[in-house]
């Protein structure tokens, strides 16, 4: 298998371009092939499950989730290992990516964006932790909280499952907001002004992104996460203020290396 290395800044020809997509995109799809097995196993030696159960099972009579298929036990361990699978991947996925677009980008563009990549993993796990160690209890005591007299809940494992990863994944992801915002910065689509100007805006369509994002009967999370991308909106405008003071300096010191190149070059002359 010959892999097409990347050439840097040189010209490539557009065919050229597209084979090192397709290999780039055959590495990350192999990286979520991989990722997903050793997830798999991950899952059927530890006890994933049982963490994941854990908000859950004071409303468990029996502290166990019932499941009414006989395949069911088998995709709810699949399914957790690709969603576990496509959370470990995601690093050589986003770094196949980089890989592609960086010859595209100036250096200062480069050193800009490389930190926001190691800012994403730890934003990642900060809002799957919120979901797991916040939105998820209390959403789960609200919602079981309801008619305890009358109602006895039957819970079973594929919805409660789906719905504790819906909601881990949904949080995780849209803590990478700042983020997306600095990459977008670096590259100059977006500025701190235009996120400024745009923010009453960007707080109805934060609203609805909530709502879309967190699981469909999950009221409770949509308000809980409404609170972070408030916070997270303003994260961004402050990175992406950074982002700028940085390309200034360096414009900056740009000017003045060519002002200092041109001096040099009339006194040399005379």
């Amino acid at each position: 298998m010959k892999f097409r290395p990347n050439r840097g800044t040189a010209e490539m020809p557009f065919l050229d371009h597209l084979e090192e997509l397709r290999w780039r995109i055959l590495w990350g799809l192999l990286a979520l092939v991989l990722c997903t097995a050793a997830a798999f196993v991950f899952v059927m030696n530890v006890d994933v499950i049982g963490f994941l159960m854990r908000p859950v099972v004071p409303f468990l009579p029996e502290g166990k989730l019932s499941f009414l298929g006989v395949t069911d036990p088998f995709f709810i361990t699949l399914r957790l290992a690709i969603s576990l699978g496509l959370v470990l991947a995601l690093p050589i996925i986003i770094y196949q990516t980089w890989a592609f677009l960086s010859p595209a980008l100036v250096p200062r563009e480069r050193r800009a964006i490389i930190p926001a990549f190691y800012l994403g993993t730890l934003l990642f796990l900060a809002g799957a932790s919120l979901a797991y160690f916040g939105a998820l209890p209390f959403t789960i005591r609200f919602m079981l909280g309801f008619q305890t007299q009358a109602l006895a809940p039957i819970l079973t494992a594929p919805e409660y499952f789906a719905f504790v990863t819906k909601l881990l994944l949904a949080f995780g992801f849209i803590f990478e907001l700042p983020v997306v915002m600095m990459v977008l910065a670096a590259v100059g689509i977006v500025s701190s002004s235009f996120l400024r100007s745009k923010r009453r805006y960007a707080v109805g369509g934060m609203a609805i992104a909530a709502s879309m994002i967190t699981p469909g009967d999950a009221i409770t999370a949509t308000f809980i996460m409404m609170g972070p991308l408030l916070l997270l909106y303003e994260l961004s405008i402050a990175l992406v203020r950074l982002v700028e003071r940085g390309r200034a300096r360096a414009l900056a010191a740009d000017e003045a290396a060519e002002a200092e190149a041109l001096r040099n070059g009339v006194v040399g002359g005379t």
